[in-house]
């Protein structure tokens, strides 16, 4: 798909936005559940830390909003205070999306179509790599939730109850 008409364009923008919303609230709960004395845990010595996994979801997962609202996929920008726990990172997370969410809600018909590089692999018009970012946040949401259990963490719920969200559901019924 290398060209998009405008009405195409702001109609998966308008089909997308629940779902980018949703899946970063998803996000926002496995980010908060890493333990802050487990920031260090990596299943293999080649895997990411469990927080540059934390600190690479936030960051990526609102850049590639930004990169489709200023047209241009930036190495640098806003990013979590160096230090900052899981659930900092996760708060300041779910603070930039939502920002940058409400943006990408006014976002003209000629800035979803604009043609964008992704480091010079591929072109694409800029509305798709929202689809593209979400892929990229899943895939290492997955990394980071199957991380928590090793780490003595609960796992939240993603797509359904997980076992410990069903578990701790049943504790406060009962």
């Amino acid at each position: 798909m290398d060209t998009l008409t405008h009405d195409q364009a702001l109609t998966l923008l308008d089909a997308w936005i629940p779902t980018l919303v949703g899946e970063s609230r998803t996000t926002r709960n496995v980010l908060a559940a890493v333990p802050v004395d487990q920031g260090d845990y990596r299943p293999a010595e080649h895997c990411k830390t469990a927080m540059e996994l934390v600190r690479h979801i936030a960051v990526a997962d609102n850049r590639f909003v930004e990169g489709v609202l200023t047209g241009t996929f930036p190495m640098a920008g806003a990013s979590p205070a160096e230090g900052a726990s899981p659930a900092e990172v996760a708060d300041w997370y779910a603070a930039q999306y939502a920002a940058n969410i409400d943006a990408l809600s006014r976002a003209t018909p000629e800035q979803l179509v604009h043609a964008m590089d992704f480091r010079g692999m591929f072109k694409r018009p800029a509305v798709m790599f929202l689809m593209i970012g979400l892929h990229h946040t899943i895939h290492h949401r997955g990394q980071l939730s199957s991380y928590l259990r090793p780490m003595g963490a609960k796992v939240p719920a993603i797509y359904g109850e997980s076992y410990d969200s069903a578990a701790l559901k049943a504790s406060q019924a009962s």
